[in-house]
């Protein structure tokens, strides 16, 4: 169903031919950042038949039992080129992201911050990468998207001894990440 739309819109821009209308804005959330009681919310605009802008932003304040907190504030706008047709198949994008954060008694997946586990570092990042995605048409106005990326952060962060509490050990600190930059399975709403 999905080749045989492409082929139609393919067509109809060959021939000027334009009864084929392809959605305008989305509305996602990452289910994802859900399970980690992550706010979040991203907006998706057709700039042309085969381009969007999409920007995402995600919001988490609290903190967990023992202490534990991944407290944080991201924006993460992408500029995308679609395959066949926006909302539909496979996607490249190339995205920014910035942030402030406040993060301490976490232990991170596949090793990213290992003194995490053990201090609470607070600062901000700012950044860019690039990802792939694939969206599945549900219905007219259902999809689920898919989405993986990998890029550059520079981190500005001061280091405190303890995750709750205690005096500052490190003032402007500063790392370099290379890694992971987007994680997403997004349910979509399409207008």
């Amino acid at each position: 169903m999905v080749k045989l739309k492409c082929l139609v819109f393919t067509l109809g821009l060959l021939f000027s031919y334009n009864s084929v209308r392809c959605q305008e804005v989305a509305l996602k959330s990452n289910l994802i950042a859900d399970a980690t009681t992550t706010f979040n919310l991203a907006a998706e605009i057709g700039v042309s038949p085969k381009n969007t802008l999409d920007l995402y932003v995600n919001y988490n304040p609290w903190t967990f039992g023992d202490n534990k907190s991944f407290k944080h504030l991201m924006v993460q706008p992408e500029y995308r080129f679609w395959f066949c047709e926006r909302f539909s198949g496979s996607f490249l994008g190339i995205h920014a992201h910035a942030g402030i954060f406040n993060v301490g008694g976490v232990d991170m997946p596949f090793g990213l911050w290992p003194k995490l586990k053990d201090y609470r570092y607070e600062g901000e990042f700012i950044g860019a990468g690039i990802s792939y995605g694939y969206q599945w048409v549900l219905n007219k106005h259902w999809n689920i998207e898919a989405n993986i990326g990998a890029g550059y952060a520079y981190i500005h962060y001061d280091k405190y001894q303890c995750k709750d509490c205690g005096k500052r050990l490190k003032k402007d600190q500063n790392r370099n990440y290379l890694g992971p930059t987007k994680a997403a399975v997004s349910l979509v709403y399409l207008f």
